[in-house]
């Protein structure tokens, strides 16, 4: 590894820079990098490439009927358990095409025998790009890490932007508040007429109408066996379109009549924390310019700022792209420096608040329901990083 010192004019003198000196053109390598960055990542509906991240939270089990005893604890349905799959960081790397070095490129430089010389594209990566490349690959997130991103549970982060208002992950517990063991929660009944469907062997029926009917919900015929035994195997709703509903198991006869559909609604999760992308700006601080060897004749001559500047944005993006000594960036949630926030799936960690209701709206008492809702405290069960590395 050579790390030189450029040379520049002081007032006529020629002299080699201080390594504060140099450090300015580390951090203006880091700013060029922000202006154009060769590993982006953005927010997509899913499928990203950096993989998948699981939200976990408990649903009230089924709920369980019985025309003259409540369902036993015992024989209810325990809460379950629902997975939602966030997979939406895409990670796109484009190294483009740096200036080319016929030797006469970068800065001049002198040699332990006094004489001057031009750096080589190695003595570049070592005294400026590598040196950039650390800073951009460390786990602050300052204006030295410009152009690279962190994951934070704000939406507004001084000294970053905003990737995308779509969170990349949220976590979400059940709702236990939203759960009740009156006539709006366990004792909600809507009454709906058959329409067409529901042959026996099948699980597809449609309805007069389905107002105010969700997924999860049970339902069940009074006094009819069309569907399997509502207090030892109920049947729930698993998928609405339009009026047509899908059944979680299939009819043991024709469907005729009026069914009675209700209970809690399984899943009712509330969000407890959504974690955003973002991705720090740049700093355009004040940089020393260095000498370079002027082919034509081979006198010494002060870069324009300009070109300097575009040297360092075409190197910096081909070697955070395309390195193949080290100096590669690539984001995960698996190897590499946390970035921000960790993203924590929490998850209640009850084994299930059972509840009764006696629905006796009709005027017989032939209607006893039980139902198991999320209860407990939020453990963790896993946390999850954005991280960057450099290889």
């Amino acid at each position: 590894m050579a790390i030189r010192a450029p040379l520049y004019y002081d007032a006529g003198d020629l002299k080699e820079m201080t390594t504060a000196m140099v450090d300015t053109i580390i951090d203006q390598c880091v700013y060029q990098y922000s202006l154009d960055t060769s590993v982006s990542l953005s927010i997509v509906p899913s499928g990203g490439s950096l993989g998948s991240l699981t939200d976990t939270r408990q649903q009230a089990g089924t709920v369980s009927t019985h025309q003259s005893s409540f369902p036993t604890e015992a024989t209810t349905n325990e809460p379950t358990t629902v997975i939602i799959t966030y997979d939406k960081i895409q990670q796109t790397v484009s190294g483009g095409s740096p200036t080319s070095d016929s030797g006469w490129l970068w800065p001049a430089y002198r040699r332990s025998d006094k004489n001057i010389q031009a750096m080589t594209l190695q003595d570049v990566k070592d005294t400026f790009l590598h040196p950039a490349i650390n800073l951009l690959a460390a786990a602050t997130t300052t204006s030295a890490q410009a152009g690279t991103y962190h994951i934070s549970t704000s939406t507004s982060v001084g000294g970053s932007t905003l990737v995308s208002a779509t969170p990349v992950f949220v976590n979400t517990q059940a709702d236990t508040a939203a759960y009740t063991d009156d006539a709006a929660g366990l004792g909600f009944t809507q009454k709906k007429q058959y329409a067409s469907g529901g042959t026996s062997g099948t699980n597809i029926v449609t309805m007069n109408n389905v107002t105010s009917i969700t997924v999860g919900m049970g339902i069940w015929r009074q006094n009819n066996t069309t569907l399997p035994d509502r207090s030892t195997s109920p049947t729930t709703i698993t998928e609405i379109n339009g009026n047509t509903l899908t059944l979680s198991q299939n009819f043991t006869a024709q469907a005729s009549g009026e069914y009675r559909i209700g209970g809690e609604a399984l899943d009712q999760p509330t969000t407890v924390t959504s974690y955003y992308l973002h991705k720090i700006n740049g700093v355009n601080n004040s940089t020393n310019i260095p000498l370079y060897i002027r082919q034509s004749d081979n006198h010494l001559q002060s870069y324009t700022e300009a070109n300097l500047k575009t040297y360092l944005k075409g190197w910096m993006k081909k070697t955070a792209a395309d390195s193949s000594d080290g100096f590669k960036i690539a984001y995960s949630y698996t190897t590499g420096t946390n970035r921000g926030s960790g993203m924590a799936d929490t998850i209640l960690s009850g084994t299930g608040d059972y509840q009764t209701f006696q629905y006796n709206a009709d005027g017989g008492i032939d209607d006893y329901r039980a139902q198991e809702f999320p209860n407990g405290t939020a453990s963790t069960a896993n946390t999850w990083y954005l991280k960057i590395n450099k290889s």
